[in-house]
């Protein structure tokens, strides 16, 4: 949405701005022309609660910019909000890959483009105000919506995060969520999160702090409880972490439905505005403020963040508005399907006779036998709050039919592991995709929500009415509440592994046929054990978005590299990972997860973070590392492409702080410190510059953050304890 072109107090105040004027003053300005009642009607979403809540449960969810602030009296647009992260949910738009995939490519720069291209198609259908930088960190890689973020490092989540905030800004208002500690999918809205200010500050906050930094325009909170508090009136949080620690100036705003539990206090907390309807704020806030539960000068300082975050966006925008032709065109699809290529990540890649089995050779390739349910499944993720309705999903099939012109393609889809055994004994080769769905894993949409009485004591009370009463007959039929899920749950894995019998076809397959490629469809790690030794090559596809079949055909053809590398780690049992309980009310975090964890106990992996094959060989020496001013560092390393064929490379700098015992000291042993990627034809080298932060290097103590070691061993590496990294050590 563009500013209206006739004149508005909005529309002045913007041009105020871009002709010089203070931003603040500006706003004071367009403040003080509001009424009382209209400062209010900023502060939650503008649809009556009832009629949104039976619109968005009944006809879908997030159809058309849900409007939050919206003053026609004075041109003010509001925030007009689309969620995300695996593109516009609104209308028909373009699926990009899920952002876990998309971390799997460790491109920043290609991140980037995404944001732009999400930031145009929101943009066009009318929107300001994109809710889907997720950048939690999955504690555990059973949640549920792991999907949505990008690893398991703070700052892999960190710098995605701000590429995407870099590429959506230049069209809306990015807002980074869940703000904080939320990785609980099933027990969002009861469990209490407990963690100390170290784990806090080192961990879980880390990455939130990067992207306010980038300039991120709203941060939505967590529906959890963080150390006794509901996130969204949790004054620490907001008022003492956000904007008191890291300066942040842009719009708090709670997450849609139960995102409070008291109106007076998240306005004291400090969160701005309660989504997506009139909902709490608009029950009991006029009787607040007449009690003095909560003040106006409390509304003011919401109201003014509120104004001063879209004045100051629409002061800055550059890019002219786009038309509804750039929605799902084949410029986005082209860009949805290079990214999908670019983060597919080969674990395994065995000789079979005289060569690897991937790449494929068309030129030997006569037949090939294609098995599994997920093969001709659309299947972009789950069925939540970030499902993007593309157009068309190309899905695994579909994409190697169109490639493999004249070959002879059978597909089994039934779970039957003769018949899958059959048909790869009759191919050159056998591909096998596995894997999950929406019914598996996602946002929770289970009908307990709609049920549970401590929920449902925050809706407005239905009176008289209609929509309010329709809503309340609707859940009284019997099967409504399972009609709202359309049968695919989602919430927390119940298994890291694939099922059994998917494993039993697996093997079936392999035996019949040595050239066996089996590619895995999820979100988070899977644990591969009881069948990885039966194939020779194993590459995770992801939830690959609106172009995958043709982006899984450009990888498993050698089109394209095999260039994803994994955004965490992959154990080879589930009791080298922390607890987790998806029904828990209370858990504590510690600092301890993922490739930390594993460091820590001595574990090996199954798969390091950032491990990822090639088909070709690299090869890093000579790190140079030099201080780039304040908490950064730079590391120059030569990359050398050892092997026969063009590759890409993602060169990643870890640190190790010296003399560090991990449980002793309760401080990782290594950690992520930067990452880049480098494109080299066969035998050539170059000299790679990699950008990274010292931030993960320093422990946080009562008065800030202290070297936790006074030097460090910086490793390029192309994977986490990579036995071939080029080192050298600096001073901290």
């Amino acid at each position: 949405m563009s500013t209206p072109s006739s004149p508005t107090p909005f529309s002045a105040a913007v041009a105020a701005v871009r002709d010089g004027r203070p931003l603040d003053e500006a706003v004071d300005e367009l403040l003080s022309q509001l009424t009382r009642e209209e400062r209010l009607w900023l502060l939650d979403g503008d649809l009556p609660f009832w009629p949104g809540m039976a619109d968005m449960l009944t006809n879908g969810y997030n159809l058309t910019p849900i409007p939050m602030g919206r003053i026609e009296r004075l041109g003010i647009p509001g925030l007009l909000f689309s969620d995300g992260p695996r593109g516009v949910v609104m209308g028909k738009s373009t699926a990009f890959p899920v952002s876990m995939a998309r971390g799997a490519t460790w491109d920043v720069a290609l991140e980037e483009r995404v944001g732009t291209v999400i930031g145009r198609e929101l943009r066009a259908q009318g929107a300001n105000f994109f809710g889907g930088v997720c950048v939690n960190l999955p504690r555990h890689p059973a949640w549920g919506r792991a999907q949505e973020t990008y690893g398991e490092d703070p700052v892999l989540l960190g710098e995605f995060g701000a590429a995407l905030t870099r590429g959506v800004q230049r069209n809306a208002m990015a807002v980074v969520k869940h703000y904080a500690l939320n990785s609980m999918e099933n027990a969002r809205f009861k469990v209490d999160v407990t963690a100390d200010e170290a784990a806090l500050h080192e961990v879980y906050l880390a990455h939130f702090r990067r992207i306010v930094e980038e300039g991120v325009s709203g941060v939505m909170t967590a529906y959890n409880s963080v150390n006794g508090e509901w996130a969204g009136q949790n004054e620490h949080l907001m008022e003492g972490v956000l904007r008191g620690m890291w300066g942040f100036e842009g719009v708090t705003v709670s997450d849609f439905i139960w995102g409070l539990r008291d109106a007076a206090a998240s306005l004291r907390a400090g969160l701005d505005v309660e989504e997506p309807f009139r909902q709490q704020r608009g029950e009991h806030l006029p009787a607040d403020l007449e009690a003095g539960r909560a003040r106006w000068d409390d509304v003011d300082r919401a109201a003014r963040r509120v104004l001063r975050t879209q004045v100051r966006h629409y002061a800055s925008l550059a890019e002219p508005e786009p038309s509804l032709d750039v929605v799902f065109s084949p410029e986005h699809r082209a860009l949805a399907r290079e990214v999908a290529a670019r983060g597919m990540v080969l674990l395994k890649n065995d000789p079979v006779g005289d060569a690897p089995v991937l790449p494929l050779r068309r030129d030997a390739l006569a037949s090939l036998a294609v098995v599994g349910r997920l093969a001709d499944m659309p299947n972009t993720g789950d069925n939540g709050s970030s499902d993007v309705r593309a157009p068309e999903v190309i899905t695994a099939l579909r994409g190697l039919t169109e490639a493999l012109p004249g070959v002879r393609i059978t597909h089994v889809a039934d779970d039957d592991p003769a018949a899958a055994a059959a048909a790869a004994g009759q191919a050159d080769v056998a591909v096998v995709v596995a894997g999950y769905t929406a019914a598996d894993e996602g946002e929770w949409v289970g009908g307990d929500v709609l049920t549970d009485p401590e929920l449902l004591a925050l809706f407005p009370p239905p009176g008289d009415d209609p929509a309010g009463q329709s809503f309340a007959a609707f859940m009284a039929e019997p099967g409504a509440v399972d009609s709202i899920s359309g049968g695919s749950a989602g919430g927390d894995r119940a298994s890291l592994r694939l099922r059994p019998v998917d494993a039993e076809i697996i093997r079936a397959v392999a035996a019949a046929n040595p050239r066996t490629v089996v590619v895995i469809v999820t979100a988070g790690a899977v644990i591969t054990e009881e069948w990885r030794d039966a194939v020779p090559a194993v590459l995770v596809s992801w939830y690959s978005g609106c172009e995958g079949g043709r982006a899984l055909a450009d990888v498993l053809l050698g089109d394209v590299d095999a260039a994803g590398r994994l955004p965490y780690s992959i154990p080879v049992t589930e009791e080298h990972l922390p607890h987790f309980d998806r029904d828990a009310t209370a858990i504590t975090y510690d600092k301890w997860f993922g490739q930390r964890l594993l460091d820590r106990d001595g574990h090996a992996p199954a798969f390091p973070l950032g491990f990822g094959l090639s088909y070709t060989s690299f090869a890093l020496t000579d790190l140079a590392v030099s201080a780039s001013g304040g908490d950064s560092l730079t590391g120059t390393v030569t990359v050398t492409n050892t092997g026969s064929r063009a590759g890409r490379h993602v060169v990643q700098l870890y640190g190790r702080p010296t003399g560090i015992d991990a449980t002793a000291d309760d401080f990782p042993t290594r950690v992520l410190l930067g990452f880049a990627t480098v494109e080299l034809p066969a035998g050539a080298s170059a000299r790679v510059t990699v950008p990274a932060s010292t931030r993960p290097l320093l422990r946080w103590t009562p008065s800030g953050f202290v070297p936790a070691a006074p030097t460090a061993v910086i490793e390029a590496a192309s994977y986490a304890g990579d036995p071939g990294a080029a080192v050298s050590t600096v001073t901290l």
